[in-house]
């Protein structure tokens, strides 16, 4: 089969796609046949430290999604032509976290990801993909879906009636813009883009902000929620955004915090938090549990992922060239 890896003397691209061995799936594992995998910011990420050690060789991408090709010995819950995605911690099946979880995440520093034509994975690590979504779909999921998923509703109780405040058009800020449609929640986008704030309200952001032309959207904000705020708060830029995040959490409201989009900075004064009574939710993906609830919720509101822009199997380093660009309106997928 062919699979991509991680080289960092592979120049610029740091990708390399090899022939390698089909895997054998050994017993409670399960052979997935790869028909679509998708980016994250995550993904850049790893890529940009390549050349550092310890990643040369690793299968890329944590989000996949496929046919069921082969099951080991003891698998009763999959079959030969079962859809399936892979749930982005391996070992995080349900319940609280654990930080012995995070070795266990898929396509980063001890485990292989989903850019291959075959990938063997535990049984437990999986879930059904919905009926009502293609592979390509699917293949969203996993990260991007999941961290909307875990911090708006799961943990953060998001539902009819509520503020959201999303930050940009990616993958997590999309799932999160409609996952609050669905809810009856409103939805407050910013953007640098018109064109995006036009698309997001067409998905039914209601508030429209353009970053670039308003730099204090927090202030903008609170004079279009009449000074309340918003209740929940996708906070995915990092200490470029921190602070005016801060400045516009409800009484009583919710942070989720998951980015780093712009580095690695200064820490915010959170006071306010305090002031307003206010939480922060610290969000990385969530468990399969999670990842299946949200399944049922996709099915039952027949919601669909936003895919920007979908690449061959051959194209993959021109998508992880569109991603970094920054230009995207939904998720990026590799079809196989």
């Amino acid at each position: 089969m062919k699979a991509y890896h991680l080289n960092g003397d592979a120049g610029a691209g740091g990708l390399v796609l090899a022939d390698v061995s089909r895997p054998e799936p050994a017993g409670g594992e399960v052979r997935i046949r790869i028909e679509a995998a998708s980016l994250n910011y995550r993904d850049l990420m790893i890529l940009d430290r390549v050349g550092q050690g310890g990643l040369n060789g690793r299968v890329p991408l944590s989000d996949g999604a496929g046919v069921v090709d082969a099951i080991g010995s003891g698998v009763t819950q999959w079959q030969p032509g079962d859809r399936v995605v892979a749930s982005f911690f391996r070992d995080w099946v349900a319940g609280p976290f654990k930080s012995s979880y995070v070795p266990s995440a898929l396509g980063g520093n001890t485990m292989d990801g989903m850019l291959a034509e075959y990938v063997v994975l535990p049984a437990t690590a999986l879930v059904s993909a919905p009926a009502h979504l293609s592979a390509v779909e699917a293949a969203t999921l996993p990260c991007a879906g999941v961290t909307a998923w875990h911090g708006l509703i799961a943990r953060g109780g998001m539902g009819k009636g509520d503020t959201l405040l999303v930050q940009g058009t990616g993958g997590v800020a999309l799932f999160g813009l409609q996952f609050a449609a669905a809810l009856g929640a409103r939805a407050i986008v910013i953007s640098s883009s018109d064109e995006k704030l036009a698309r997001a309200k067409a998905l039914g952001g209601s508030i429209l902000i353009n970053y670039r032309d308003t730099p204090e959207w927090d202030a903008a904000l609170m004079k279009a929620t009449d000074g309340e705020g918003a209740s929940h708060i996708l906070e995915l830029g990092g200490p470029g955004t921190y602070d005016r995040s801060l400045r516009s959490v409800a009484s009583g409201g919710k942070i989720v915090q998951i980015g780093v989009l712009t580095g690695f900075g200064p820490k915010p004064d959170l006071a306010r938090l305090q002031w307003e009574n206010a939480d922060i939710i610290g969000v990385t993906v969530g468990s399969r549990e999670h990842f299946t609830a949200m399944n049922r919720f996709l099915t039952d509101k027949a919601i669909h992922p936003i895919v920007d822009r979908v690449y061959g199997f051959d194209e993959v380093p021109d998508a992880f060239a569109h991603l970094r660009t920054g230009s995207h309106f939904g998720k990026v997928v590799v079809k196989l």
